[in-house]
């Protein structure tokens, strides 16, 4: 079942391949010795739990939305070989809870810590990792976005960047404006090769983006930024637009969200530019007039 998804399935998905084929060789590793009429709930839930108390590579441990990532792929799976194939009359994975995640991680930048991490990509060999961290800083584009990114999506004119097809599966234009738009012209005024990736690699083919992996990690070394991932600049643009005095609405219209759900978090950042707005608007219905005469009454007391 996994191996034909593997090779069948698995390909046809645009995000995510890699690290989905890690998560199901480590099911085949664990349960492929069985028959499919040996995978109960009790099983997946068995090895939920192994997941969730078990040890990463990297020597720490692994995060409940990890263990739920691991869940998600065999059940995408058991999905597919129950409806698609007819190999099962019903999946496992309906009568399997997920973990509890903990709250999303909202992690950004200090003014400081910004034009250290900027400064150290100047500096960094990757030729384009300054221009991506700061797309990402000004746009709050994910990584896989700006790194699938052509030139025929550009609009130097227009000023803008189009997904052709973003996470949620559609086509949406992103303003980009002031530094951004500025170094993406230089970028454009210096290209050389005829690949149509706006950040390609360095073989000769130049169809593949460039793996900023080592670049990124080094420039957080010489900025000396610590837990930091290059997610959070997408979180770092939402923080500043909150602090801007942003709506959610306009934030998540911005980040791509479908939904108020997942800006909800900067919500508290907001807050100074509501009391000011509410502020606005209660003088404009009472008027400053009556304010003042209650205060004046007030001291009277």
């Amino acid at each position: 079942m996994i191996d034909r998804y593997i090779r069948d399935v698995l390909p046809r998905k645009k995000d995510g391949i890699r690290s989905q084929k890690i998560q199901l060789l480590w099911w085949k590793e664990k349960i492929g010795h069985l028959l499919l009429s040996d995978i109960t709930p009790a099983v997946v839930v068995e090895h939920r739990d192994i997941l969730a108390s078990g040890i990463t590579v990297r020597g720490t441990k692994r995060s409940d939305a990890t263990a739920n990532r691991y869940l998600a792929a065999i059940g995408h799976v058991l999905t597919t070989a129950m409806k698609e194939w007819e190999w099962l009359e019903d999946s496992p994975m309906n009568k399997v809870s997920k973990l509890k995640e903990s709250r999303g991680r909202v992690r950004f930048l200090t003014q400081d810590e910004r034009l250290k991490l900027l400064e150290a990509c100047k500096e960094s060999q990757c030729p384009y990792l300054h221009a991506i961290v700061t797309v990402a800083l000004s746009t709050g584009m994910r990584k896989n976005e700006i790194m699938r990114l052509k030139w025929e999506d550009v609009d130097l004119v227009r000023g803008r960047l189009v997904i052709q097809e973003s996470k949620n599966g559609e086509r949406r234009a992103i303003p980009l404006v002031g530094y951004a738009l500025e170094v993406i012209k230089q970028l454009s005024a210096k290209r050389k090769n005829i690949s149509p990736l706006l950040f390609p690699s360095s073989s000769l083919s130049h169809t593949q983006a460039y793996d900023i992996r080592t670049a990124w990690e080094n420039a957080l070394k010489r900025a000396g930024i610590e837990n930091f991932k290059f997610h959070d600049l997408r979180h770092d643009r939402a923080s500043t637009l909150a602090q801007g005095g942003a709506s959610l609405a306009q934030i998540a219209e911005v980040l791509g969200h479908k939904t108020l759900q997942m800006v909800k978090r900067y919500s508290h950042l907001t807050e100074g530019h509501v009391a000011s707005v509410l502020e606005k608007l209660d003088k404009d219905v009472f008027g400053e007039s009556t304010q003042q005469q209650i205060t004046e009454n007030s001291t009277m007391f």
